[in-house]
């Protein structure tokens, strides 16, 4: 029997368990090479400032494989009165291929993983002393990474950027009530200047951030970028930083913030460290508190997977 899975149902259950820590053991198991991931499908719809990632895969000597379905339509909050997000998990039985479960995440485990992920990243490349949060962009995963990174980093304060005032302003409120002390701002250059813990999630197309506004001992986690045509920073940044992690070398050929600044002779592909091997060896994690650390986050199946699992193996 199918189990269907409702949003209600998958919240609770994230809630007593422990995502950070899956997805790190999903990153160490992927850069160990004992994950298996074909390259991501996507459907693009420049019309509807839509898209629509496929992103599958099973872990070596497990239990499940998944396929995970999830759309982006930026325009909806404002067209329709809809989440721009929408997806489901299929999770099935790695042994013999029956479907096991369909996860109605409706998005949210592509958001959570998401965030999880960015948390893992600023485990071991963020300064030890925070002094601000940065966020680039108001929507779910500009807030959820702020959530993720609470057990991280006691810093409470936030900047956020956004392209409108209504839109800061929603953000100050919503996060202002869980406790964090929010500035807003609609001008770029604030956000390097007062923070040394940046996070980008945008859908931008055109470089956000310029490499002179960026302070030694900064770390930004760049997320927006999961496809070919966008792009947060100016690939000098990354010329200039002392590491830069992806969480996989081979989707960064083909987008993010690094296939980028290689396609553009910027940066030679032999300087990206990926990010499972990065936790795994203390020599690539921040050394000192003058370093400019960047990670470049695509989003991959195994993240996925291991979502995906911790809702199957806590369903009863």
């Amino acid at each position: 029997m199918v189990e269907i899975v409702q949003l209600e149902k998958i919240k609770s259950i994230l809630k007593n368990n422990d995502v950070i820590s899956v997805i790190e053991e999903g990153f160490i198991a992927y850069s160990d090479n004992r994950v298996i991931v074909p390259p991501v499908g996507e459907m693009l719809f420049n019309k509807t400032n839509g898209e629509c990632h496929i992103k599958y895969g099973y872990i070596k000597d497990d239990n499940y494989y998944v396929i995970k379905i999830a759309s982006g339509f930026y325009d909806n909050p404002k067209l329709y009165g809809l989440p721009s997000f929408n997806g489901l998990n299929l999770v099935f039985d790695q042994r013999n291929g029956e479907l096991k479960a369909i996860l109605l995440d409706e998005g949210y485990l592509t958001n959570i993983r998401t965030a999880a992920a960015g948390a893992v990243v600023a485990k071991y490349l963020a300064p030890k002393q925070v002094k601000k949060i940065g966020i680039l962009g108001t929507g779910a995963q500009g807030k959820l990474q702020v959530e993720y990174l609470k057990s991280i980093t006691s810093c409470k304060k936030i900047v956020v950027w956004g392209l409108s005032q209504e839109e800061v302003n929603e953000y100050k409120k919503n996060l202002e009530k869980k406790g964090y002390s929010v500035e807003t701002t609609l001008n770029l250059e604030d956000i390097p200047t007062a923070c040394n813990l940046i996070v980008t999630c945008t859908p931008s197309k055109k470089p956000l951030l310029k490499k002179e506004w960026i302070k030694p001992g900064t770390h930004i986690t760049a997320m927006g970028s999961d496809t070919a045509e966008k792009q947060e920073l100016d690939s000098e940044i990354l010329a200039n930083a002392d590491i830069v992690v992806v969480d996989s070398i081979s989707q960064s050929k083909s987008r993010g913030e690094v296939y980028k600044a290689i396609t553009s002779g910027i940066i030679s592909e032999d300087i990206v460290i990926e990010l499972g091997k990065m936790i795994s060896n203390k020599q690539y994690h921040r050394q000192n508190d003058q370093q400019i650390t960047i990670a470049d986050l695509t989003g991959v199946a195994v993240q996925d997977i291991q979502i995906s699992k911790i809702i199957c193996e806590n369903m009863d």
